[in-house]
């Protein structure tokens, strides 16, 4: 089990620094990523740490915005997220101009967004599905993103350069619907760690831990039901997202009222598309629960 003691000495004091400085910010996240690779965790922080910028990569539901909020809150380091679709542009990248009336008086001002934000601040900035984006949007990030951690904002002409504890974590679904290969410039920038499915005891622990369900017994068929489900995705007969922990979570939270046939189909069948999919998994599931 990974522990702050763990860490080099200097990783401690920065950690105690920032809960000193930052600690009760409404930014941090919140802790909570379990694997039973403490490895991931730990070569999050030693790479954040050291100034690098960290992609996570996995499949949908691995765990990964979860792992930026538990670095957030081990760090006690606040963070400004983004989330990436076709329509991210720079303004929602950088900040935008708006016209603010000052005793009367109408003015131009500049709204940071969250890049400008988390390099002045020197907070950590999450970039999720970052292969979600445009490619032509991304390369205003490159100066950023590499050694320089320097930007000149478009918008004001203001050359931006970021504090020292500014940190950038991205995350990356590969080969998902609407995704695009990422750039290898771009992802050089990146030190690279993948980030598996949580399944067995550690997958228990979670449930227990962040889902409404007690009863201990029902808990461990869902494990089971998880295993069989990543199975399936795993050879290639079953969508990502049908695997995924934050639909289990919501499957173990409506066990606590309905019956777990209804709360898998609610909680996870429902969300597929594919009739194929769906019966398989009500397949599995009415051996587990019948």
């Amino acid at each position: 089990m990974f522990a702050i003691d763990q860490l080099p000495t200097a990783i401690q004091d920065k950690i105690k620094k920032n809960k000193e400085n930052d600690g009760t910010s409404s930014l941090i996240g919140s802790a909570g990523y379990t694997s039973a690779d403490d490895d991931v965790l730990f070569d999050c922080i030693i790479a954040l740490s050291m100034g690098k910028n960290v992609l996570l990569k996995g499949p949908t539901g691995s765990g990964k915005t979860k792992l930026a909020e538990t670095l957030s809150s081990i760090f006690y380091q606040p963070m400004h997220s983004i989330n990436c679709s076709v329509d991210l542009d720079a303004e929602a990248l950088l900040g935008f101009k708006t016209i603010h009336n000052n005793d009367g008086k109408a003015t131009i001002e500049f709204v940071p967004g969250p890049v400008i934000n988390a390099m002045k601040q020197g907070n950590l900035l999450y970039i999720d599905e970052i292969n979600m984006a445009k490619p032509e949007t991304l390369p205003i990030l490159n100066g950023v993103l590499d050694y320089r951690k320097t930007i000149t904002n478009p918008f004001t002409g203001e050359v931006v350069k970021a504090n020292q504890n500014f940190g950038v974590i991205a995350a990356i679904n590969e080969g998902y619907v609407g995704t695009v290969p990422l750039n290898e410039a771009l992802k050089n920038r990146f030190v690279v760690i993948d980030v598996p499915y949580v399944q067995g005891e550690v997958l228990l622990q979670v449930l227990k831990s962040q889902s409404k369900l007690e009863d201990e017994k029902l808990l461990k068929k869902y494990v089971t039901l998880s295993a069989d489900l990543i199975a399936l995705v795993e050879n290639g007969n079953l969508s990502e997202e049908a695997a995924s922990v934050r639909a289990l979570l919501d499957t173990c939270d409506l066990s606590v009222y309905l019956p777990p046939l209804r709360a898998i189909k609610r909680g996870i069948v429902e969300k597929l598309e594919d009739d194929r999919e769906k019966a398989a998994i009500l397949n599995i599931a009415q051996t587990l629960f019948e």
